[in-house]
């Protein structure tokens, strides 16, 4: 009796895990779990949704988040995020979500999948805010800004922008 109550149990445990773990494969899934322990600052549960690249981007956050008040950090756990959709494109995904704390910002979180899961894929382009965005219609890029100190009247150094 005693030994079919445990292969039950170990059975029950099998399937547990199995179903945990078949949310890997699901990129709103993985997004969620991402983002929710993002929110939570839990560097290490985040890390396991994610590339390698995205690991070493969450060791670095995670270094100066120390510096971030208490306060802070609890209103962080109150957050509720919400998976508005996923757009698969082969191994990509493009997941778009917002949070109540900007409900009218809906944000966009990529993923790559690799060995048949999903992974968030968090690069440096992506914490830059704007690094993506397109050049324009003739695919080239619009012409760059040089800074140069020039002396003013007087002879103190100013600063003058000079378009190419």
């Amino acid at each position: 009796m005693k030994k079919t109550l445990l292969s039950l149990m170990a059975v029950a445990l099998v399937i547990v895990s199995m179903i945990s773990c078949g949310s890997k494969s699901d990129p709103k899934g993985v997004a969620l779990n991402y983002l929710n322990a993002l929110k939570k600052m839990d560097y290490e549960t985040a890390k396991k949704f994610g590339t390698p690249e995205t690991g070493k981007m969450l060791d670095m956050i995670s270094s100066f988040s120390s510096m971030v008040p208490d306060s802070i950090k609890d209103q962080a756990k109150n957050v509720k995020i919400e998976i508005k959709e996923a757009k698969e494109d082969g191994d990509k995904c493009t997941v778009k979500f917002s949070s109540s704390d900007k409900p009218d910002a809906e944000e966009t979180l990529n993923l790559v999948k690799k060995d048949g899961k999903w992974l968030v894929n968090m690069t440096k382009d992506d914490m830059g805010g704007g690094a993506s965005e397109p050049a324009s219609e003739e695919g080239s890029t619009p012409p760059a800004e040089e800074a140069v100190a020039e002396p003013a009247e007087g002879g103190k150094d100013s600063l003058k922008v000079d378009a190419q």
